[in-house]
């Protein structure tokens, strides 16, 4: 879809201030959160004395590499409040992860972060072409994840109508937008594929709803998902970014007139590259390992903390601040297949390049002897109808070969029936069954 580009007018002064402009903001601001950080956070203050750094040894932003990083271990080793830079008092609510491998990370907002968290939602919501008076129908899950409340209190703060209607209940939520007729919906993409069945189990067309954007995050998705979402829900899908250790959704997004990475909101958040073996910077351009300092919060500030996430650092387009790059994967999601690094968004951009089958598809590895073996489980698209053995393995045999030509692995490919997948009601869907012994 081609969407008309925003006037300057329609954007706060600092999206589109110079470069010089933004960095002098950025200095100041990352001085102040050092300084809170080691005067208030014992972790911070060790970590940095460690190091032998001081707040006052930052004289520019490249002297942000010589201070340590912070990981997810660090705020399990801190649980549940020891990162927090202000009284348990002053904090205006708490958010977690799930914990499923552990101890939950946990993050703190005074009513000043909210208030920046809302505006920053907002701003990304703009951002994708959401206007004041639109309806937003929220589909992320509320509760301890960041994911509902964040896009709900950044809906409101846009002057939008915010229909909170969470995850699951999937015969609900087509029902509520047909009646109510929401502009934008934001969710999970994979939980969007999963709505867009639901509209062609009760016999409508996804392209014929209210819906106009498409706010989708929380986990990595590729541009062929983007095609294959628009295509068959008639709306616009833009990226946005965010994870509860920096803030939550809101960190990054992307602009509907240009589709071409998140904006890193860098008057908020300094955002670095390194290489994600050594630590060391790299380049824009270059990918590697995203790394995020906060510049704004109170409660939690955060130093360095290694996202994970694997992606690069491009200029600025629609906007003055750069962009990131589409998500590859999660350093620790990557499997390591006979020696060979693969990532689930590989294996996606095969599945949904093929017309037969939908984009729904799970990887499961097991070790037999030495060998890891590894099968891909993918389905028919419903208006496909009913195939044969032979059709079936001619597809399999595909999406095999390009799996092998493309990523560099054998596999074996299964072709299942529509709806035989595993579907999420919750919003992230589940890519990988991993059964190998850790």
């Amino acid at each position: 879809m081609t969407v008309k580009r925003p006037a300057p007018g329609d954007l706060e002064p600092i999206e589109t201030a110079s470069r010089d402009e933004i960095a002098a903001l950025q200095l100041q601001r990352l001085r102040a959160t050092l300084q809170r950080a080691y005067e208030h956070v014992p972790h911070y203050r060790q970590a940095f004395d460690a190091k032998g750094m001081r707040p006052g040894d930052l004289k520019q932003l490249g002297d942000l590499a010589k201070f340590p990083f912070t990981v997810k271990s660090d705020l399990r080793d801190n649980y549940p409040f020891g990162l927090f830079a202000v009284p348990r008092e002053r904090v205006a609510r708490i958010h977690a992860s799930s914990g499923t491998t552990g101890k939950p990370t946990v993050v703190g907002y005074t009513k000043n972060d909210i208030d920046t968290w809302a505006a920053l939602v907002a701003r990304s919501i703009r951002a994708a072409g959401g206007r004041p008076g639109d309806m937003v129908h929220v589909a992320y899950g509320y509760g301890l994840f960041t994911g509902g409340l964040g896009a709900h209190y950044g809906a409101e703060r846009a002057g939008c109508t915010v229909v909170p209607m969470s995850g699951g209940q999937t015969e609900k939520q087509v029902q509520l937008i047909r009646d109510f007729r929401p502009d934008i919906i934001m969710v999970t993409p994979s939980y969007m594929q999963v709505l867009i069945e639901e509209f062609a189990r009760q016999g409508l067309d996804a392209r014929k709803s209210s819906l106009k954007i498409g706010i989708f995050g929380a986990e990595p998705w590729t541009e062929a998902m983007r095609r294959d979402i628009e295509a068959k829900a008639g709306l616009d899908a833009v990226d946005i970014y965010g994870l509860s250790e920096v803030m939550g959704p809101g960190v990054a997004s992307e602009c509907v007139e240009s589709k071409d990475g998140p904006v890193v909101w860098e008057d908020h958040f300094y955002p670095e590259i390194v290489n994600s073996e050594t630590g060391e910077p790299v380049r824009d351009g270059e990918e590697g390992e995203l790394v995020f300092t906060s510049l704004t919060k109170e409660a939690m500030p955060i130093i360095r903390y290694r996202t994970r996430d694997l992606t690069r650092l491009l200029p600025p387009t629609s906007r003055a601040f750069r962009r990131m790059g589409k998500i590859v994967g999660r350093s620790d999601d990557m499997m390591i297949i006979r020696g060979v690094n693969v990532f689930p968004t590989q294996v996606e951009e095969i599945v949904l390049a093929h017309a037969k089958l939908s984009g729904l598809y799970q990887v499961h590895v097991r070790r037999e002897g030495a060998l890891d073996q590894v099968e891909v489980h993918c389905e028919l698209r419903p208006e496909v109808g009913a195939l044969g053995d032979s059709d079936r393995g001619e597809i399999a045999g595909w999406v095999q070969h390009r799996i092998k030509t493309l990523v560099g692995i054998s596999t074996r490919v299964r072709v299942f029936d529509p709806g035989a997948i595993e579907r999420t009601q919750t919003g992230k869907a589940r890519r990988v069954v991993d059964t190998r012994p850790r």
